[in-house]
């Protein structure tokens, strides 16, 4: 099979277009026939060794995927084999990620996929998806599970919503019945995040962004899913009801947090950070099977017109997509493996 891998961590230079056996799945394991590979901040940071150590002499990149089963190990119902699926966490803490045209994930790392759902968004799912539903279900008065409803009466901000993990927030919450606001930094952005579904929009260079979102929610906002703490916390607070939480799943540009703690206690404020490496299996699991009924209810679309555009590439060109990770570019980047 065709396969990129990289043996030292560096710029996307060290990755290689190689040659490999097809690996076997083992027991309580499948094979997947990828089709697409979905590229994270994630991957591009192990691979460059930022803050992750590698582990293997060898590794294939990157957490995300879709496509279909064709082989399973022991332990795993012969069913599944030509099953549809959506990949998360292929390359956590394993040297089999999903730059390749096949890999082998625990089942249960292997959701199903309806059939009107297009490997374009099971490969747009995993990371971004996943952490979506953690920001949005770990505040103090909210529910652990999604799903139509859970979130009727509560305001979520999606800050960077058109991002790929504020675009799933906005999506999420959207479907689960919040009034959803996002802020974003251009006129272009704020078309996206309204694509994505979000209520109001909110150009937080213009103006007064506080003002603005106070006026969409005068009780304040009951949990905003935080891309750059540093930058946006005086907003948060200006802006957040009594209760309410701050997710923070990264720190976008930096900038040193700079806690005003009689603030935070006077708010009762929740300040919770997140990663799904150490997130527990429950968490994980439960918010797969959320993702997964979002999805078989339609409620994940991807591509520019629903809010998030595809930048996409062949598996040759990993690197190039890696590239376009690291510089920002706006919407989901893809890798194309097979059909």
């Amino acid at each position: 099979m065709k396969a990129i891998i990289y043996r030292d961590t560096g710029t996307p230079d060290v990755l290689r277009f190689v040659d490999r056996d097809v690996p076997e799945p083992g027991p309580g394991e499948v094979r997947v026939r990828v089709v697409v590979s979905g590229v994270n901040p994630t991957d591009w940071q192990a691979r460059s060794g930022a803050g992750h150590p590698k582990h293997f002499p060898e590794v294939t990149p990157h957490l995300d995927g879709a496509g279909t089963i064709d082989a399973v190990g022991e332990g795993v119902a012969r069913s599944r084999v030509g099953q549809r699926v959506w990949l998360f966490m292929a390359a956590a803490g394993r040297p089999t990620g999903t730059a390749a045209e096949f890999t082998v994930v625990p089942a249960e790392q292997a959701v199903p996929l309806p059939d009107e759902a297009g490997f374009d968004i099971g490969a747009s799912l995993g990371v971004p998806a996943l952490t979506a539903h953690r920001a949005l279900t770990v505040t103090e008065d909210g529910p652990r599970r999604l799903g139509p409803g859970t979130l009727d009466g509560k305001v979520v901000l999606a800050a960077g919503g058109a991002g790929a993990v504020g675009h799933a927030v906005i999506q999420l919450a959207r479907w689960s019945g919040a009034t959803v606001i996002s802020t974003v930094s251009s006129p272009e952005k704020a078309r996206l995040a309204t694509a994505a579904g979000a209520h109001h929009v909110v150009n937080y260079r213009e103006g007064d962004p506080a003002a603005a979102i106070r006026r969409s929610a005068p009780d304040g906002v009951d949990v905003v899913a935080e891309v750059a703490l540093g930058s946006n916390l005086a907003l948060d607070l200006a802006v957040l009801r009594t209760r309410g939480t701050i997710s923070t799943y990264a720190n976008d540009g930096g900038r040193p947090v700079e806690l005003d703690v009689l603030r935070n206690m006077v708010l009762n404020a929740r300040l919770q950070f997140l990663v799904l490496y150490t997130a527990g299996p429950e968490a994980r699991a439960a918010a797969a099977q959320d993702v997964a009924a979002a999805v078989g209810d339609g409620a994940l679309p991807v591509g520019a017109e629903h809010g998030l555009p595809l930048l996409r590439f062949p598996l040759a060109r990993t690197a190039d997509a890696h590239r376009a990770v690291e510089s920002r570019s706006v919407g989901k980047v893809l890798v194309d493996i097979g059909s």
